[in-house]
């Protein structure tokens, strides 16, 4: 029962930065899934990609709950959506299997970094400017398989490359978060895909799995994640989250630099 409230605890918090922010919590998610499952002496080789596809499967819920919610109050362009989402899919399964052959410690300095340059565009607060409307299909399909791959990789929702994207293109910064919560779901269902089929023949993985997603956290983290990521969404329209978004910030370099020590 101990591990079920971790697992509670950590998708409440996952679900209300989702909702919040318009990114799948993976950026939080994966650092901490790494320590829970480390805790649980997981096989090490595979620890990083345990914590990588139960992360990926997670943001199925999250960003089904928060794209609803972004979704009442207007702020999802689904033509975005519906252009992007044949490259998303493209993209998660690159991402998918470039994750399976690369060795767990390199894959965890790629997260870590990866991590770092999120919080220092969040710090910096680097929007691009409107300089341009949304592209068409083929520009829309290799922004898709581009966001499917790194996202897939580092398994996140895609909101750090969607959201300046959406803002370069002229989309207000709320509309931006919610139509990047809704790319979310895509990017999650390929990922998760991608991640259950490169790990379904390692036998050496804590049951019940499917493939390198572990169920009873995958459970537990989506349950809380389903009931906070819409409180996180609402906030998002209701207040100044300037302020909040530098604390998740430092909170995202400290949880990189846990891991990035523990690789090296």
């Amino acid at each position: 029962m101990e591990w079920a409230l971790a697992y509670l605890l950590l998708g409440a918090s996952a679900g209300f930065l989702a909702g919040l922010f318009g990114v799948g919590g993976g950026l939080v998610l994966v650092p901490v899934l790494l320590l829970l499952f480390d805790a649980q002496h997981f096989p090490t080789a595979h620890l990083m990609h345990l914590a990588l596809g139960t992360s990926m499967a997670t943001i199925l819920f999250t960003a089904l709950a928060s794209a609803r919610q972004h979704h009442q109050h207007g702020a999802v362009n689904w033509r975005a959506v519906h252009q992007i989402t044949p490259g998303i899919l493209s993209g998660t399964a690159l991402g998918s299997l470039s994750a399976a052959v690369i060795p767990a410690p390199a894959l965890g300095i790629f997260f870590a970094l990866f991590v770092y340059f999120a919080a220092a565009q969040i710090l910096l607060d680097v929007r691009p400017k409107p300089s341009r409307e949304l592209p068409g299909f083929a520009g829309m399909s290799g922004v898709g398989i581009f966001t499917g791959w790194i996202s897939s990789l580092v398994s996140i929702g895609g909101g750090t490359v969607v959201v300046p994207f959406l803002v370069w293109c002229n989309l207000p910064l709320r509309n931006a978060i919610g139509t990047s919560a809704a790319i979310g779901f895509p990017v999650a269902a390929g990922g998760t895909l991608g991640y259950i089929a490169t790990g379904w023949e390692t036998h050496v993985l804590p049951a019940p799995n499917l493939g390198f997603v572990y169920l009873p956290a995958l459970l537990w983290v989506a349950l809380a994640s389903l009931l906070t990521a819409p409180l996180g969404a609402k906030a998002a329209h209701r207040m100044n989250v300037g302020l909040l978004r530098k604390l998740f910030a430092v909170l995202l370099i400290v949880l990189a630099t846990r891991l990035l020590l523990k690789v090296l």
